[in-house]
Order: structure tokens, then C-alpha cells, then sequence
């Protein structure tokens, strides 16, 4: 076999279809975001980003970077090794109790990144409860889909936010058999919030498990930015929330929180958290730094909603087509991925607006999009900009129409 020429043709099937994906070097500025300097062929530009998930700009708050400038002062670049042999530092000790009483939980446990929390937890509790089943989300993500695979388990998906779907599921499994449902808070790409109570209802009435993935919701909502589980007063419910500390936090990492024994468990059995480096010591002072500032600020997520309400009302009065939600994410509708790519071009090319294209497999095919993010730092000027642009290039390369077909 030739292997040069297999890699080559997939990726060649990848440019013919649309979906090859190009990064875009940019280099972020401290106290400039959402501005950033855009390093391309044609030399340094500015750009506005609109499509990061740093969602409240923390990554630019004083309280980070001076949590994280001290505790590398203190304790060096990196943690050392695993967290069992020398990389417990105390700032991850410190991280894990904000976690838990972020969650009101007795316990939490950090992991190198959200995909890697979801990973390893799911693969752990549904590969090590004799006989498990595990029930999941149709759209949940690759993370958590690759975590149940992992585990080896029995696993059925039921219709995505349909507690009555996972109630006829369950119903067909033998009562005596460990069961996990798992499923997400805020859907990342549409947006879109789980009934958390109902799907509770559902699990509790068949002895199930339920595992919450909040990482587009944490720091977002309820009064400390435990998540929607928070806001709607249903966090003691949930077994497991898993979280994210590169989204709202701004930093980097991953965690599960909830009883102190199902945690000790995970990180007794779990290879993804035993074999593996842990967070840097700044990293982890910079995300408790991050949730503490959070748990008694509002004030950045009342002007992150503000903002997202704005740009709705401009979309709207442009007749921009986006999916409505009721979350904090506008999903700008395309539908065809080379009409989508070309979009995100000339918005970063002409106009200095940085969106990437959403395309296949992160959505299904003909649901192609621009994933919008407004945070709390775009000014009412980059919102025009942004509006203006995208009005300018729907005229220009006929979208509604494309996006109708």
C-alpha cells in the first residue's frame, strides 16, 4: 500500500467536499479581546473575533493573570508528573474544593481537558459498574460518545432532549442493571438547553445515574456560575456535572464533581487521570481564580447576556437567518459547507471579522453555519461592523437563497 498517497487522496476528498479545515494564526492581545492580530501569508492584520469560546473574556481579567503570574513566581512552569507520583501541587487541592462548592458537591477531580474529563469518567463508570447500560443523548459530544464506546457498556441513544424517548428506553432494560444516562445542559452548535428536571424525573424513576456535561454552561449561569443545573436549582440531582476550565474560565483543564466516593472511584480506576501529567500549577491558580471571581460577580454575565441580545435584535432587523435559542450561542445559518467556508473567508479577508465555518461531521451535512459568540467586550461598534459585513456579503453571494435550499 501506498500510505502517502491514501493520506493524500482523503485529504484531497476533504478539499472537493468543502470541509478542509485551515487554522487561522492569530495572536490574542492582553486587554484587546475581543481585538487580536491575525498572522497571515499577506503579512500581521487586526481582526475582530467573534467566535471564541473564552465567552466572558476572562482570559484578559486582572484576577487571572495575577493569579497565574504568582503562582508561577512561586512554584515553576509545570507540575512535575502525574498527580500520583510528585504532581499534586497545592493549587490543584485549592482548585478542586472551588469546584465542588461551585457544584455544592462533596468532591471534584481535575483532569487535563473537558474531552479528556468526559473520556475518561464515562469510560470509567459505565466500563466498571458490572453489567451498566448507558443512555445517551443523540447529540452529545464527541467526547462523551468516544468515553461510552471506551467503556465497552451497552449503550442506547435516545431522541435528543426527550425525556419521554429515554423513558421508553429505560423501561426495556431489566430494573436490576446499573443504568447511566448521560446528556449535556447547552448543546454547543445549536444552542439549545436540555430539560434537566424532566430527564432527572425519568433517570430517578428507573434507578439511573445521571452524568450533566455543563462546559457551555458553567460560569454562564445561575447566581454563581455553576451552570444551568444552578440557575434552575437542580445541581443535587445530578450525580456527576462535568465542566470545562477553557470555556468561561478562560484557562485550560477539565473536572467531574460529585460524591466524594464516586470521585475517589474515577481516580482509583480511570487511566485518562492516572497516566497523564497534571495541569501546570499556574493553570490551576488561574482557574480558581477564575470561579471564585465568578461565584460573586454578575456583572459580566448581565452584559454577556445584554450582548447577545443585541446582536439577535441586529441579526433580526438585517434578516440575518440564525437558529433561536435560549442560550448564548447564535448559530448563523448557511447550509452548504463551500458556500460556508467562502462566507468566512471574505468576512476575515475583507471585512478583518475572524468566524470559523462549522461544518461536517461537527454538524450534520446541509446544516452548515457560522457559530457566533458575542461576549461582554464587543463594543457597539464591533456589533455594527459585524452586522454590516455579514448584510454586505448576504447580498452579494445570495445566501437566503442558498440557506433556503
Amino acid at each position: 500500500m501506498n500510505y502517502e498517497d491514501f493520506f493524500g487522496d482523503a485529504l484531497s476528498g476533504l478539499h472537493r467536499e468543502g470541509r478542509y479545515r485551515v487554522f487561522t494564526d492569530l495572536e490574542r492581545r492582553n486587554g484587546r479581546f475581543p481585538h487580536a492580530t491575525h498572522h497571515s501569508p499577506g503579512g500581521q492584520r487586526p481582526v475582530t473575533v467573534w467566535c471564541s469560546n473564552d465567552y466572558l473574556g476572562m482570559g484578559q481579567n486582572p484576577v487571572v493573570l495575577d493569579a497565574m503570574h504568582e503562582a508561577l513566581d512561586r512554584c515553576g512552569a509545570g507540575a512535575g508528573g502525574t498527580r500520583n507520583i510528585s504532581g499534586t501541587n497545592h493549587y490543584h487541592v485549592l482548585l478542586e474544593q472551588e469546584l465542588a462548592d461551585l457544584h455544592r458537591k462533596e468532591a471534584a477531580l481535575l483532569f487535563t481537558s473537558g474531552y479528556v474529563s468526559n473520556w475518561a469518567a464515562l469510560g470509567t463508570l459505565a466500563g466498571k459498574l458490572p453489567g451498566c447500560v448507558v443512555l445517551s443523548d443523540a447529540e452529545n459530544h464527541a467526547s462523551m460518545i468516544e468515553g461510552i464506546k471506551a467503556s465497552r457498556a451497552e449503550r442506547h441513544i435516545f431522541r435528543h432532549n426527550d425525556p419521554e424517548d429515554l423513558d421508553r428506553k429505560l423501561r426495556m432494560i431489566d430494573p436490576s442493571r446499573p443504568k447511566l444516562v448521560a446528556f449535556e445542559s447547552v448543546y454547543s452548535m445549536d444552542g439549545d438547553i436540555a430539560p434537566i428536571a424532566e430527564i432527572c424525573d425519568v433517570a430517578e424513576a428507573h434507578g439511573a445515574l445521571t452524568y450533566l456535561d455543563e462546559v457551555h454552561a458553567v460560569g454562564l449561569y445561575g447566581p454563581r456560575g455553576g451552570g444551568i443545573s444552578e440557575r434552575e436549582g437542580l445541581a443535587h440531582r445530578l450525580d456527576v456535572i462535568e465542566g470545562t476550565l477553557g470555556k468561561a474560565f478562560a484557562v485550560h483543564g477539565g473536572y467531574i464533581t460529585g460524591s466524594a466516593k464516586l470521585c475517589d472511584f474515577v481516580r482509583s480506576f480511570a487511566s485518562g487521570f492516572i497516566f497523564t501529567t497534571s495541569l501546570p500549577p499556574a493553570v490551576a491558580a488561574g482557574a480558581a481564580a477564575s470561579i471564585k471571581h465568578l461565584k460573586a460577580s454578575g456583572t459580566e454575565r448581565a452584559r454577556h447576556q445584554e450582548r447577545v441580545a443585541q446582536v439577535r435584535a441586529r441579526l433580526d432587523a438585517a434578516g440575518i437567518p440564525y437558529l433561536p435559542n435560549d442560550s448564548h450561542i447564535v448559530p448563523v445559518m448557511v447550509g452548504d459547507p463551500v458556500l460556508c467556508k467562502a462566507i468566512s473567508d471574505t468576512l476575515l479577508d475583507e471585512f478583518g471579522i475572524y468566524v470559523q465555518p462549522i461544518n461536517y461531521p461537527t454538524v450534520p451535512r446541509g446544516t452548515e453555519r457560522l457559530r457566533i459568540t458575542p461576549s461582554p467586550l464587543h463594543s457597539d461598534a464591533d456589533i455594527d461592523h459585524l452586522v454590516g459585513a455579514l448584510s454586505a456579503i448576504w447580498t452579494r453571494m445570495g445566501v437566503e437563497q442558498a440557506a433556503a435550499e
